[in-house]
């Protein structure tokens, strides 16, 4: 029911910065959330910053003060801001929905296909 289509990885040296872009089609469900994701070669995927729809933010421990999530409602479009940006922040970085009926009946989570980071000198 939800299509994300994911923007801006690459390759970045440390300290520098990149900004990713996730944009979600139109769907007769609402999305109640979005954020992202991120998993390296051989680990478990990681949640790196959500928001809901009325702004709300949440970080991982890893990206705290590093890391700024934003939102434009009127597109459906999520920003993962990255800034100081570390090695170990090489990953594959997933945009992620959390949609269902507008009568908040049901919730289904929703993945796009990934964009890869890559931190290194």
């Amino acid at each position: 029911q939800v299509q994300l289509v994911e923007s801006g990885g690459g390759v970045v040296q440390p300290g520098g910065s990149l900004r990713l872009s996730c944009a979600a089609s139109e769907s007769i469900f609402s999305i109640y959330a979005m954020g992202w994701g991120r998993q390296a070669p051989g680990k478990q995927r990681e949640l790196v910053a959500t928001i809901t729809t009325g702004g709300v933010t949440t970080y991982g421990d890893s990206a705290k003060g590093r890391f700024s999530i934003s939102r434009d409602n009127a597109k459906n479009t999520v920003y993962l801001q990255m800034n100081s940006l570390k090695p170990e922040d090489t990953a594959v970085y997933y945009c992620r929905a959390v949609a269902g009926p507008s009568d908040r009946t049901a919730t289904y989570i929703y993945w796009g296909q990934g964009t890869q980071v890559t931190v290194s000198s």
